[in-house]
Order: C-alpha cells, then sequence, then structure tokens
C-alpha cells in the first residue's frame, strides 16, 4: 500500500483549524468526564422509578459475531443474579465507516473470542468464517423464536452459525420454527434502527439507562451500577463478569520474550494503558518494543460521530477504573502528531523512545496542553530527557515514516489495524500471542505467565498448557 500521508488522510481531515481543534478537544473532553455518565445514569434511574418501569436493559445480538456469541452466555447468569429484564434485539454488523476493515475484523474476533472465553468461563468452540445461507436462516429461526426462549436460542443459533453447523440448526428450526425471509429482515431492520437511535452500530452490546457496554469485556462496570441500584437477588461477592486482573508473577522473565506494543499518539485507549504497558514489561522481565504508527484518521481510516463519542467515553470509563489520570484532552491530530515522530531519530539515539511518546501522550491527554504550541513540545521533550536544543534542529525533518508504515504493515500482518497492538515474540522470532486493545493487556500477560511456566518445568520448551478460567 504505496501512499503518500497527505493522500491517505487529506489536508483538511489531518489539520484542522485552530478553531475546530479547540471546539473538537472540547467536546471529547467532556466526554472523557466521569460527571457525564453519573448525570446520565442518574437522570435514567429517575425516570424509571417516576415512571415504575423495572431495569430493563436492551441487548443487541449479531448471529454472525464471535462476541455476540460469548455475549449471549452470560444473559442467563445475569437474569438469574440480577432483578432486570433482557430486551433481545437481532442486530445486522456495523458497515460502512463503522467498518474500516471489513476482512480483518472478522478473523480477529474468531481469534480473540477463542482466546478470550476460558477465562470468563464460556464456551468458544471452533469458528469458522460465517456462511451467508446459514446466518440467513438462523436470522430467520431466531424471529420465529419466544422472548422467553431467546436466551437458550440467541446463544445456540451464534454457534450455528460461527461452526457452520447446519444439522445444529435444522434441529433448532424443529424446535422453535422458521420465519419468513421478509419478517426477519424485518426484525433485522427494527434491531438496526433502534440501535441507531441509541447512537451505536456495533453488535454485542449492552444498552441500559442511556450508557453502552461492550461485550463480556464491559459487564463488570453494567454490574456495578446494577449493584449501585441494589438489583442483584442474592448476595454477590464482587462481579460475575470481572475485568481480568493483570499478572506478573510469579514467573519471571529474562529478557528471552518482546511484547512488541503498537501506539498512536491520538488514541485514548493508547494513553489509557501507555504507563501500565511500560511498567507491567519492567515488571515482569519482557523486552518492549515500542512501535507507533499514524492515527487512524491520518492513514484514511475514517470513523463516525457515533465511533468517536463510544470510543471516549467507555476510554475515560476505563481510565476510572485502572486509577489512569486520563481527562483533560487537546487533540495532536496531525502537524503535532507528525512533529513529534520527526523526532524518533533523536530519541532513539538517546533511547528515549519511550520516553517521549509518554511525555507527548500525557501532556495531551492528561494534560490537556496545546502540542501545537511550541513551548508545549519543548516541554514535553525535556520532560523525556532530551536536549531541546537538538530537538529544535530536528523538528519537522522527514525520514520518519518509513518506520511507521513499516510498524502498520507488520501491525497489518496479524489482523490488526487500530492500537493499542501487541504482539508477544519469543527468543527465535516466533510469535506466541496477538492482541487488540488496552483490555487485552491481561491475555498477553497470561500467555508470558504460562510460557514461563512451562519453561520451568520442561527445562527449555515453551508448549502452553491450557488456559484456566477465572475464579469465581
Amino acid at each position: 500500500m504505496t501512499q503518500t500521508f497527505r493522500e491517505q488522510g487529506g489536508a483538511a481531515t489531518m489539520d484542522p483549524s485552530p478553531l475546530r481543534r479547540w471546539v473538537t478537544s472540547r467536546m471529547l473532553t467532556q466526554l472523557l468526564d466521569p460527571e457525564r455518565e453519573r448525570k446520565l445514569a442518574t437522570e435514567a434511574e429517575q425516570e424509571r422509578a417516576r415512571s415504575g418501569d423495572r431495569h430493563v436493559v436492551d441487548y443487541f445480538h449479531q448471529l454472525d459475531d464471535p462476541y455476540s456469541l460469548l455475549a449471549a452466555q452470560c444473559i442467563g447468569p445475569l437474569l438469574a443474579h440480577y432483578d432486570i429484564d433482557v430486551r433481545w434485539h437481532l442486530v445486522p454488523g456495523p458497515s460502512g465507516a463503522n467498518l474500516p476493515e471489513p476482512e480483518l475484523l472478522p478473523a480477529l474476533a474468531r481469534s480473540d473470542a477463542a482466546a478470550v472465553a476460558p477465562f470468563y468461563d464460556l464456551l468458544c468452540p471452533p469458528l469458522v468464517a460465517p456462511d451467508t445461507a446459514l446466518l440467513q436462516r438462523a436470522q430467520r429461526i431466531f424471529t420465529a423464536t419466544r422472548d422467553r426462549l431467546r436466551v437458550e436460542a440467541g446463544e445456540a443459533l451464534s454457534s450455528a452459525v460461527l461452526t457452520g453447523d447446519a444439522a445444529l440448526l435444522e434441529d433448532l428450526a424443529r424446535r422453535h420454527g422458521e420465519a419468513s425471509a421478509a419478517d426477519a429482515e424485518a426484525l433485522l431492520q427494527a434491531g438496526a434502527a433502534r440501535r441507531k437511535a441509541l447512537h451505536h452500530y456495533s453488535g454485542a452490546m449492552f444498552h441500559y439507562g442511556g450508557i453502552w457496554y461492550w461485550g463480556v469485556d464491559r459487564l463488570y462496570h453494567l454490574e456495578q451500577r446494577l449493584q449501585a441500584l441494589k438489583t442483584q437477588r442474592r448476595p454477590l461477592a464482587g462481579c460475575l463478569y470481572p475485568r481480568s486482573p493483570l499478572r506478573n508473577a510469579p514467573h519471571r522473565d529474562n529478557g528471552s520474550l518482546t511484547l512488541e506494543f503498537y501506539a498512536s499518539l491520538r488514541s485514548p485507549y493508547t494513553a489509557l494503558i501507555f504507563d501500565t504497558v511500560v511498567h507491567w514489561a519492567q515488571a515482569v522481565g519482557v523486552k518492549l518494543d515500542l512501535r507507533p504508527v499514524l492515527p487512524m484518521v491520518m492513514r484514511g481510516v475514517a470513523a463516525t460521530r457515533d465511533k468517536g463519542v463510544y470510543i471516549f467515553s467507555d476510554a475515560g470509563r476505563e481510565a476510572r477504573a485502572l486509577g489512569v489520570p486520563l481527562g483533560s484532552f487537546y487533540d495532536p491530530i496531525g502537524e503535532p502528531v507528525r512533529r513529534c515522530y520527526s523526532l524518533l531519530p533523536l530519541a532513539d539515539a538517546e533511547g528515549k523512545r519511550v520516553e517521549l511518546l509518554g511525555s507527548f501522550l500525557q501532556a495531551a491527554f492528561v494534560e490537556g496542553r496545546n502540542t501545537l504550541h511550541k513551548r508545549v513540545l519543548r516541554k514535553v521533550v525535556e520532560r523525556a530527557g532530551l536536549s531541546w536544543r537538538e530537538a529544535s534542529a530536528q523538528l519537522g525533518k522527514p525520514g520518519w515514516e518509513a518506520l511507521l508504515e513499516a510498524n502498520r504493515e507488520a501491525m497489518y500482518a496479524f489482523n490488526c489495524w487500530g492500537v493499542p497492538g501487541f504482539r508477544l515474540v519469543d527468543e527465535d522470532g516466533s510469535t506466541l500471542a496477538t492482541a487488540w486493545g488496552q483490555d487485552r493487556l491481561w491475555l498477553i500477560a497470561e500467555v508470558v505467565q504460562q510460557t514461563l511456566s512451562a519453561r520451568d518445568q520442561s527445562g527449555s520448551s515453551t508448549e502452553l498448557p491450557p488456559p484456566f478460567p477465572h475464579s469465581r
């Protein structure tokens, strides 16, 4: 993929006017503010109490989505432990600008769902690319299914579609019936319309009282909210689906493993996990290979407003859960990002790549400083332990673009197009694990511990034992 960076992003997109940069920054800062979510939750509960309605969670199920297969398995336990109703909506997958890499996402989702399922005590059989005819039949069967049976049918139908099991679909059709194609299409469109009205775009989504929760990974936020409202049917010690812990013990590496960390200077998810990645790698003895890439907008990957709103809102919530001071944001898109990346040769010569990018992210996402201003960039540079005099001579020079493009290509090679991305590499260069997202660092940490444990037991083998589930 040979394009100039200006061709990929477009000057107008990559370099907003000072006013537009300020307005965007203020809007996105508001999305990171915890008061916004608290206000939404309070207003929703007040309205529910006034109307006398039950606690109703809307769930948006996509039959060919591996994450929906996992999410559907969580609904039965949620209903058993919380005094809530779950309203199912059948939806198609994301499309257009909400699905920037349609060939990569399905493959990544299949491998990722299979990797994380055991840690949540969920089932995920070997998955295949869905067959269109099987998917359409599953949608007709789901449409015919009575509401009270959708907990069971939703999971089974997803499993049939994602494993290519035509015999299971036949059995489900005998048990539940099969609606017409027109009725199934109407149900799909109704689900899509409801999702759009609530300003989202994806499957495996839970919506309650004005706030979205993605898949099993975000159910702990929903559970904490339901527990605060005292909806438990019985006492619970924590959550059914807690956030996975990040392990750095009992085993410690001697530098034989390398973690490639693909990061961007405009990504809120990168900003919230950056220091954690650095500290975890140091604690566990893994070499850290920080590989910067251009922000998605700067390489021509579009995003809708609804997607941007959800990402920043979710990042703020995740940062608060981790105790990370993400909150005051000044958009570094365009020239500030290019200027910082132009300093990579200087930073690399001094062994300060991690310090430079970490300092820049702190300025943009924690301090809310306008990194377009040279005085702010000077602070970024000097805080990283670099000379501003030398940086001034290097600032804006080309020569960094090929490195970032090589990093992008390496990231795409394991079906990852967004950041943060991770690839864990053994000393012989073999890949032990890949993952996408700040909420997958724990999975990398588990593979590290399993790898080191297997080595200790065998003396040299890196064959991994089966992953173990969470303790409840």
